[in-house]
């Protein structure tokens, strides 16, 4: 494993051991390791010299024109079949809703850039593509345009059609690490294939299958078994990379973002990446508590949790229950051990387990966390949402209000009836 990799998870684990208790650590600040030095210099793509010239000096850089090369685009099918195929559509689901102002308002600057409060103000394409999702779901095309207009300008800087995963406003340059983040990938391609159904904007579709037929092509393993393997970054988390690889963390498989791809990227087989996600869930049932770790070592048959990691259920893995639920996969023993740990909805904190004695070792105790909780006991036997989780408390970080307002968003698209009174 190269020493570069071996300092980046050791520093990785430091962090994720001593991080603040109550306070929400992105799960970006811990995920993804330095990339090898070889890995081109930032260089933005079909950009003008002078976003070349920004990037090189570390500046924020102004958003440019839609790309509009084209990787040759799948045969149109009609809406109505599209949507039958590949599940339920995001648009609208918010409405104009108060939350998505107040979310705006507080994390979307002027520019586009999605600002995670609780760790250090930085941006990464986590909370990009989250962004973007978000206002497809309020039916709000402007914010849309700036955010991916910063993301295009900021993070699609590789020298190919991936995200550098995280952007930091008072380093030089921004960009350090051009490590991609296959979440982040994700969630920004599914949110340009959402606003493409939405709008009938040809660029956001071909934007769309340029970043899925990329991380579909780098980051998943479709010949490993017991089906395909999400690496999470094209570079750290490989057998070739660490001696435990491959790597996976369950909460990159967005379960619904795959039910959607297709129309985008139909070559690939997107229902055996969600089979293969539910499988490995089922196979990671650490200690006493039953719950899987954040990294999860993939070598061996018998799955374990990934060396040099604190083997915890954490920031990361608690969006794996929210995934399930938004896509309507699983069965109820998929979603017991989240249950189990969480017990009653009303809840007012979440506990991040320590899954070798099953014991919490933090707590999170921002209010819109709790809303994954109320959004798992609705999908599984249609307990209505707490009247204080229908709507967004404003004043959080930008975490748990994120996971607040998808919460709802995904109860809105699949189970609109927890949300009556």
């Amino acid at each position: 494993m190269p020493t570069q990799v071996r300092l980046a998870l050791a520093c990785a684990a430091s962090l994720l051991l001593t991080s603040e208790p109550g306070r929400a650590q992105s799960p970006q600040a811990v995920q993804v390791p330095q990339a090898p030095q070889a890995v081109q210099a930032p260089q933005v793509v079909q950009g003008p010299d002078r976003a070349q010239a920004q990037v090189a000096q570390g500046q924020e850089v102004t958003p440019v024109p839609p790309a509009i090369a084209v990787p040759s685009l799948p045969q149109a099918t009609s809406p109505g079949e599209a949507g039958r195929a590949a599940g339920l559509a995001l648009a609208g689901s918010l409405g104009d809703d108060a939350g998505w102002r107040a979310y705006r308002a507080r994390f979307v600057t002027e520019k586009g850039r999605i600002v995670d409060t609780a760790n250090g103000f930085i941006s990464h394409s986590e909370g990009q593509g989250y962004g973007m999702l978000l206002a497809v779901a309020a039916g709000d095309r402007a914010a849309f345009e700036r955010i991916w207009g910063w993301t295009r300008a900021n993070l699609l800087v590789r020298s190919d059609e991936l995200l550098a995963w995280r952007w930091a406003p008072d380093q030089r340059p921004a960009v350090a690490d051009m490590n991609n983040a296959t979440d982040g990938d994700i969630l920004v391609a599914w949110a340009l294939t959402e606003a493409a159904e939405a709008w009938g904007e040809p660029s956001y579709r071909t934007a769309a299958r340029r970043i899925a037929v990329e991380f579909g092509r780098k980051t998943i393993l479709f010949r490993a078994a017991p089906g395909p393997l999400l690496l999470p970054a094209v570079a750290g988390f490989s057998a070739r990379d660490r001696a435990d690889g491959p790597l996976v963390n369950l909460s990159y498989w967005v379960f619904p973002a795959f039910q959607r791809l297709s129309l985008v990227a139909p070559e690939y087989d997107w229902a055996s990446v969600i089979r293969s996600g539910i499988e490995i869930l089922r196979r990671s049932r650490f200690g006493p508590s039953g719950l899987p770790t954040e990294w999860i070592s993939a070598k061996d048959e018998s799955l374990r949790p990934a060396d040099g990691f604190p083997p915890l259920f954490s920031y990361n893995a608690i969006r794996i229950p929210l995934y399930l639920a938004w896509a309507g996969v699983g069965r109820p023993e998929d979603y017991a051990p989240f249950r189990t740990l969480w017990g009653g909805i009303d809840r007012e904190r979440l506990p991040i387990v320590d899954t070798r004695d099953g014991r919490p070792v933090e707590w999170l105790t921002e209010s819109g966390y709790t809303a994954l909780p109320a959004l798992v006991a609705c999908a599984q036997d249609g307990t209505p949402f707490p009247e204080g989780l229908r709507s967004v408390q404003d004043g959080q970080n930008y975490y748990p209000m994120t996971l607040h307002l998808l919460a709802l968003v995904a109860a809105r698209m699949r189970y609109p009836s927890c949300l009556k009174s």
